[in-house]
């Protein structure tokens, strides 16, 4: 009996991935924007790019889906290069040329037809967290000047900066930070 499970178990785990197709983000068209209160004052607005990473995407089955992303620390851009330089200051990443930031999905929880909640572990300043995205597949099928199979993902999370050692200044600058992720993906060949 033993072995007959053992097989039906083995060959389940098979399908479920051969289910899910690799897709390769598309560096030019992902992007993450993020905002802070600025002493009550304003919000400060910036973003993040030059991302690298795939996602296992089973259309039929998404929360067989996982994704594994990173992006160099350095590519922030705030429309203000001295805001830039303090960010990568000792004072919040002490970041080098080769610093990045990384999440990886752990969980997949399916919550409408197009929407997921996609927990993962995020790095970053070198600290590791649980944070749960909340996604939306905006579009999947074939690009119509690519002749390829995409798709494009939304997602949206508020992280608490102190918990990665970025709390300078906080509570006067939020320690809040509202994050938009919005990437597209090609199917790999």
């Amino acid at each position: 009996m033993k072995p007959l499970i053992l097989a039906a178990l083995m060959s389940a785990t098979a399908s479920m991935a051969l289910a899910a197709e690799k897709y390769t983000l598309d560096p030019s068209h992902s992007q993450v924007v993020f905002n802070y209160s600025h002493l009550g004052y304003s919000k400060t607005y910036g973003m993040f790019s030059g991302f690298e990473g795939e996602i296992m995407f089973d259309q039929d089955d998404p929360a067989n889906s996982s994704v594994s992303v990173s992006m160099p620390t350095k590519s922030m851009f705030t429309g203000w290069e001295a805001r830039e330089g303090h960010f990568m200051s000792d004072d919040f990443f002490a970041a080098s040329d080769d610093d990045v930031i990384t999440f990886t999905s752990t969980a997949i929880e399916v919550t409408g037809e197009d929407t997921a909640l996609i927990t993962g572990d995020l790095t970053m300043n070198e600290v590791t967290k649980s944070v749960v995205l909340d996604a939306k597949l905006n579009q999947a099928g074939t690009h119509p000047t690519a002749n390829k199979e995409w798709a494009g993902f939304d997602a949206t999370v508020t992280l608490t900066r102190s918990d990665f050692d970025l709390g300078k200044f906080a509570p006067y600058v939020s320690d809040e930070v509202n994050v938009v992720i919005s990437i597209e993906a090609e199917k790999a060949e």
